[in-house]
């Protein structure tokens, strides 16, 4: 009995020092948002971290008064469909910002020269696409840093400063360490589930998807392993014209929200 009441209390004392130490880092959280409804202003109102957002100057949207549109794709692995895509951009004058990892570097330095070469954008997905508060300040420090080095040897592009955090997940630390390396945090204002390369529905499906939460300002998340994303991307970019839209790249955007 003396043995499972230490047992109990080492548990209660652990579970303590986590519960403190997630305070301390302002809580663990999932990026999510409200999203907009026939071009109505989506929202992170209710989400718990638009104080701590603002606080570590984090890019949501950008200016919700403004007929701008930021094209954002994340770029864990290659599919073989980001040449398509960059095809596509290409057409249509259209600036994005493709985020990497370091599997990404390793194996697609062409995709990587392509992409820079042609006007873009790369930005910080991490090195390893860890859950990236779990992480020290250091670890945080050495998965960004890799990045940001070895891009900048395969493509010149000396500068690096936005990041996305993998899967969405971050708290207090993530974003201050990044922030103090001269990183913005980029998240997000129209998404849908088009990361599961087992669960592709069409390239309509796609469209529709995106143009129905198109709203002013809005920062577009895409996934180039998605198959419906390579071809409803055209579609999208003359449609998103046609309603009025400019799409710009991140280093345009002057006013942002939170």
């Amino acid at each position: 009995m003396k043995t499972l009441r230490i047992f109990a209390a080492i548990v209660i004392l652990f579970s303590a020092l986590q519960a403190s130490a997630a305070h301390a880092d302002g809580g663990v959280y999932h990026f999510g948002f409200k999203k907009s409804v026939n071009g109505q202003p989506p929202s992170i109102d209710e989400e718990g971290f638009k104080a701590m957002l603002a606080r570590y100057g984090a890019v949501f949207t950008g200016d919700m008064s403004a007929p701008e549109l930021y094209l954002t794709f994340d770029n864990g692995y290659e599919n073989g469909l980001t040449a398509g895509i960059l095809d596509v951009l290409k057409e249509k004058q259209v600036p994005a910002i493709f985020f990497v990892t370091g599997h990404y570097i390793k194996t697609q330095p062409e995709l990587l020269k392509r992409m820079v070469s042609e006007g873009h954008l790369v930005g910080n997905h991490s090195w390893s696409h860890p859950d990236m508060s779990t992480l020290s300040a250091d670890r945080i420090k050495t998965e960004l840093d890799q990045v940001k080095s070895e891009v900048a040897v395969l493509t010149g592009q000396q500068q690096m400063k936005y990041l996305r955090a993998p899967r969405g997940i971050f708290n207090e630390r993530s974003l201050a360490v990044s922030q103090q390396l001269g990183y913005t945090n980029v998240f997000w204002s129209v998404a849908y589930k088009d990361w599961d390369t087992n669960d592709q529905k069409g390239a309509q499906y796609a469209f529709e998807k995106v143009m129905a939460q198109l709203h002013p300002g809005a920062v577009i998340l895409l996934h180039s392993v998605s198959r419906d994303n390579a071809q409803a991307l055209g579609r999208i970019i003359d449609a998103a014209k046609a309603k009025g839209y400019q799409f710009k790249s991140l280093d345009q955007m002057n006013k942002r929200t939170p």
